[in-house]
């Protein structure tokens, strides 16, 4: 007599519900971080500009800050502003703070933030600073941020 043999099939684990389940869930998350991230940053973004070294400290330079508009100039942190037509003179309060750091080239420079419709001003300002030796650096800035300056106390050098 032959004995049958009883053959069983593995059995199958089907792993399609799972993996819905979880691709949906990955979904919702990154549909909460993008809701989380969006209202955190808001419309309006402040931006802070601290000038640091490669050690992290600021111990050489004193920067002095000051905005590029499409209207004229801000100089900050005091928030003066200077209208466009009063760039070359000397006179106007643009013109002292570049005499006072003239006079101090070697301690002090400028740090121009630069808005987007702003650029021809800001090459305009450039070549007023630049004519007069002065050692200038600039970050774009966009529309909508404000422009928050940190007056870091900086160490002298050890």
């Amino acid at each position: 007599m032959r004995r049958r043999r009883i053959t069983r099939k593995p059995i199958e684990t089907e792993l399609f519900p799972f993996l819905s389940v979880l691709a949906c869930t990955i979904g919702t998350l990154i549909l909460l971080i993008i809701v989380i991230t969006s209202q955190t940053y808001g419309s309006e973004r402040e931006v802070k500009i601290v000038v640091r070294n490669e050690r992290g400290t600021n111990q050489t330079r004193t920067p002095r800050y000051l905005e590029a508009r499409v209207d004229g100039i801000v100089i900050h942190p005091q928030e003066t502003f200077v209208p466009l037509n009063q760039l070359s003179n000397s006179n106007s309060a643009l013109g002292q703070i570049i005499t006072q750091v003239k006079q101090n080239r070697d301690r002090e420079y400028f740090i121009v933030a630069v808005r987007p419709d702003a650029f021809s001003v800001f090459t305009e300002l450039r070549s007023i600073i630049e004519a007069e030796g002065i050692n200038l650096g600039y970050e774009p800035l966009d529309t909508g941020w404000k422009l928050n300056v940190e007056t870091a106390n900086s160490t002298p050098p050890e």
